[in-house]
């Protein structure tokens, strides 16, 4: 049973692995085994190349790309094909948020999150997910989706449109996909403690009002995606497809 989570052999390729999400989910997945290449946005992710190498001893390569702008996420894709020869393992991690009322909402902040959170996410699949056709061997796409795949939100119309959007690009292409054994799913993370909740946080009502919602009566950290990352990456999850998997303190349950 146990062999049924390990990734030995793998190749993954994990986008915003900088920080936060992307980097708890790189290091979970190098500890099941995978060798994994590690996007961030602007400086190289060195940093979680150095926990991984300390921790779990597995190959890494790093790789700069800006998702928001034309053409990166082709380029992504093949450096990180060339990097160890293929990629098994795909997750869509990477993302924006810009905050303002919808009435006031700037064209650009609208443009630049749809770019990275669901353009990209197409873009770099459609990429990776050809070379696993083409290769024959299977392969596994994450997308990270967001509690707002299900609900609205409030002053970030973007994100939330774009984080629906992730849910039903994840159905549609584990639909033409899982023919291939390709297995196309997401992850809704609740509430986290990473960049992209710190405006919250520090809104000492809202982060009340949240906290008190949460059955688990906390806020989540990345490494509580850990497990859910590696499942669904790993052999245990080849038969789950078009799936979004909900890690949350039971937020949705309530």
């Amino acid at each position: 049973m146990p062999d049924l989570f390990r990734l030995d052999g793998k190749v993954a390729l994990v986008t915003g692995a900088s920080r936060g999400l992307g980097a708890a989910i790189a290091q979970a997945l190098a500890s099941a085994g995978a060798d994994v290449v590690l996007h961030s946005s602007s400086q190289p992710a060195d940093a979680t190349a150095r926990s991984i190498q300390s921790g779990s001893g597995r190959r890494t390569a790093t790789v700069v790309a800006d998702l928001g702008q034309p053409g990166a996420a082709a380029t992504l894709a093949s450096q990180a094909i060339a990097a160890f020869g293929h990629i098994d393992i795909l997750v869509n991690n990477a993302g924006t948020i810009r905050r303002a009322p919808a009435a006031d909402h700037p064209d650009a902040d609208w443009d630049a999150v749809i770019a990275v959170n669901l353009s990209s996410i197409f873009k770099l699949s459609r990429e990776v997910g050809r070379h696993m056709i083409e290769r024959n061997q299977g392969g596994k796409i994450i997308n990270i989706a967001s509690l707002l795949s299900f609900q609205g939100g409030v002053t970030v119309p973007g994100y939330a449109a774009a984080k629906g959007g992730v849910a039903q690009l994840t159905k549609a292409l584990a639909n033409e996909w899982a023919a291939h054994h390709i297995n196309v799913n997401a992850i809704a993370p609740g509430y986290m403690e990473t960049d992209n909740t710190d405006a919250l946080r520090k809104d000492a009502t809202r982060f009340r009002q949240i906290s008190e919602r949460i059955p688990a009566g906390r806020w989540g950290k990345p490494e509580d995606l850990a497990g859910a990352a590696v499942f669904l990456a790993s052999p245990a999850a080849d038969y789950v497809h078009g799936h979004v998997l909900v890690v949350d303190g039971g937020w949705m349950g309530r």
